[in-house]
């Protein structure tokens, strides 16, 4: 079974994709860039403010789904300048705690709307 998960909390999908798919016993969270859901505008240009603001989004996308950042168990971040990596690396931890899902992060030269980060992910849903 395959379900499209949206919230007002959460950036409206700007092209022909879903916030995320709930699809058996897995979450698939489509990239969140660190767009503010009521205003629809870009956080300042600030690589720890961005993570923040796309960590929020994808906390309003899980809660929606009675899920939290413990039930995600892989993610994909992208980057525009792995010298900041360090500061995603802190606001990243902030919102997972001590859960350390898989993880890939990859450099890359231009992201949508020229934001500095988007992270993609995918939670389990299932037992443990």
């Amino acid at each position: 079974m395959i379900k499209t998960v949206y919230t007002e909390r959460a950036p409206k999908a700007i092209g022909p994709y879903s916030q995320a798919l709930k699809v058996n016993d897995f979450l698939f969270l489509s990239g969140q860039i660190p767009v503010e859901p009521q205003t629809n505008e870009i956080v300042e240009h600030d690589i720890k403010l961005q993570t923040q603001q796309v960590m929020k989004n994808m906390k309003a996308i899980l809660e929606n789904e009675s899920l939290t950042f413990e039930h995600i168990v892989k993610t994909t971040i992208f980057i525009k300048d792995m010298n900041q990596f360090s500061s995603v690396n802190e606001e990243y931890g902030k919102f997972f705690g001590e859960h350390r899902p898989a993880r890939s992060t990859v450099e890359v030269s231009r992201l949508p709307k020229d934001v500095l980060i988007e992270i993609e992910a995918i939670a389990y849903i299932g037992e443990s």
